[in-house]
């Protein structure tokens, strides 16, 4: 088994409102009144109150190269990174004692908002004392699906060493990606429901002795499922242009809930022989309102399943890869009783979906 032994968080500096960045869209996109009126609702239905990003409200309103935002990336992610590894490796809400940087085996580092060769977690081994025969495993453009990605691959390396541990750290900066001069709707929309935020999560084999550091009942992994839809690579992504990572939004994603994903999670319920109404909660990432509701449809079960998607959604956005390592962190915090089963779930570009199921245990 796999053990989720600590999640710790690094939350950007600057907290702008879902109404203050509306009218700053409304400022900088040549629409006319009737179009504004038309489009701008979406910040308003996209239950969104606040979201955190790494630069002021005022970088927005001027043109950036890619270079300079390129640059922020490498800095800022860094930073808040380094931040959520702090946090989780000393995080008291879930270890008895603090796990030293020397016990880390692998880092595996998720991020597609920003380029960086040697790869940000060089930089991190560099900021804090990890042994120098760390295995790295950086994971670039599986965008929102990469924080259960990289979960995925830690739960495939630890179950081969069961003795090691991994330190997954996702760390997404959207806002460096925004283009003022792009005025097509999926800009609109992306603006409406990204921001940034980095997470990190402990795993450890069951024969690693850091496991029993764990001070209440938390999650272990027992399966994991990928599926990759063939032939759906224009839903979601990056267009690379000479100012940088152009947004990929479509609008048939919610749909695609009701359909591939509905066929991905019934398949991987059926083979671990368990239903939606035996699933304690779902730890989804939420890529947005519809996104989340199409999933209560899709598996007709109530809100509360989903209660702390929701509540990141709101407080914080799509962080892409790192969402689902805040709403992680947040059912940790709760008191889950021991046997309980859970699904964490994300959707990404490809178009594909990853699936892990979690049993609580202390």
């Amino acid at each position: 088994m796999t053990y989720i032994c600590s999640a710790g968080v690094g939350i950007p500096n600057y907290e702008i409102t879902q109404q203050e960045i509306k009218g700053l869209v409304g400022e900088l996109f040549p629409y006319t009144e009737k179009q504004l009126a038309r489009l701008l609702p979406v910040f308003d239905h996209a239950a969104i109150t606040k979201r955190q990003f790494a630069v002021a409200k005022d970088w927005f309103k001027e043109s950036h190269t890619f270079q300079e935002k390129n640059n922020l990336y490498q800095m800022y992610a860094c930073q808040y990174a380094l931040e959520a590894i702090d946090h989780c490796l000393l995080n008291q809400q879930f270890l008895n004692k603090a796990v030293p940087y020397e016990a880390i085996d692998m880092i595996i580092f998720v991020s597609s908002t920003g380029i960086a060769t040697p790869s940000i977690d060089a930089h991190l081994f560099n900021k804090r004392p990890f042994r120098e025969d760390v295995r790295r495993m950086p994971l670039w453009g599986l965008g929102c699906a990469g924080g259960a990605i990289g979960l995925s691959r830690a739960y495939d390396f630890l179950e081969g060493h069961p003795d090691k541990t991994v330190l997954v750290v996702c760390a997404e900066l959207c806002s460096l990606t925004f283009q003022k001069d792009d005025h097509k709707k999926s800009n609109l929309v992306g603006s409406a429901l990204f921001g940034d935020g980095t997470g990190a999560v402990l795993m450890c084999g069951n024969h690693s002795s850091y496991r029993f550091y764990r001070t209440k009942v938390l999650p272990k992994i027992k399966r994991t499922s990928s599926f990759t839809k063939k032939n759906s690579l224009p839903v979601m992504g990056w267009d690379i242009t000479n100012n940088g990572l152009e947004v990929v939004f479509s609008k048939s994603i919610p749909n695609l809930v009701r359909t591939l994903w509905k066929d991905h999670i019934n398949t991987f319920l059926q083979n671990v022989n368990l239903t939606e109404k035996s699933i304690h909660s779902f730890i989804v990432h939420p890529g947005g309102k519809k996104v989340l509701q199409a999933m209560e449809e899709t598996l007709r079960i109530t809100a509360e399943k989903l209660e702390h998607s929701y509540q990141v959604l709101r407080n914080h956005g799509n962080m892409s890869s790192a969402t689902v390592i805040y709403v992680l962190l947040e059912w940790m915090k709760e008191t889950v009783k021991e046997k309980e089963q859970s699904i964490v779930s994300a959707l990404g570009p490809g178009f594909s979906s990853e699936l892990l199921l979690l049993e609580w245990n202390k």
